[in-house]
């Protein structure tokens, strides 16, 4: 077996997986406050929502990290290694960051409505 391919796919694996981690702590923390603006002051709702989108978040971007791992060309040298872990990853981050974009575009609009209604925005 080639040492490159294992050790590429582990350090694919373990970064990819911190970089996800990280984000979600990063959105869960800092998105509560936009949360419980858009659900008009309702913590407990905005608690829940921000939790199943941290779980979401995980399942979507741990599943896409796990399902990217087999295709491409292997490394067979250490050139190759570095250059199909720096795509994986960088693949990993353009799709942390396009999920990103989307929520903060559907919670926009949702607290935008709120706003103009007055009452809380509606989950489908």
């Amino acid at each position: 077996m080639n040492t490159y391919v294992v050790w590429t796919y582990l350090f694919y694996v373990v970064i990819s997986v911190a970089l996800t981690l990280w984000v979600a702590q990063t959105l869960h923390k800092n998105g509560r406050i936009f949360l419980v603006d858009a659900f008009l002051g309702n913590e407990a709702i905005a608690d829940s929502v921000n939790h199943l989108l941290v779980v979401g978040f995980y399942l979507i971007n741990i599943g896409y990290v796990t399902l990217a791992l087999r295709y491409g060309e292997k490394p067979t040298n250490l050139q190759e290694a570095i250059e199909f872990l720096s795509t994986k990853v960088g693949l990993v981050l353009v799709v942390l960051g396009a999920m990103h974009f989307f929520n903060l575009y559907i919670f926009s609009t949702s607290r935008r409505r709120a706003k103009e209604h007055g009452k809380p925005p509606v989950i489908a």
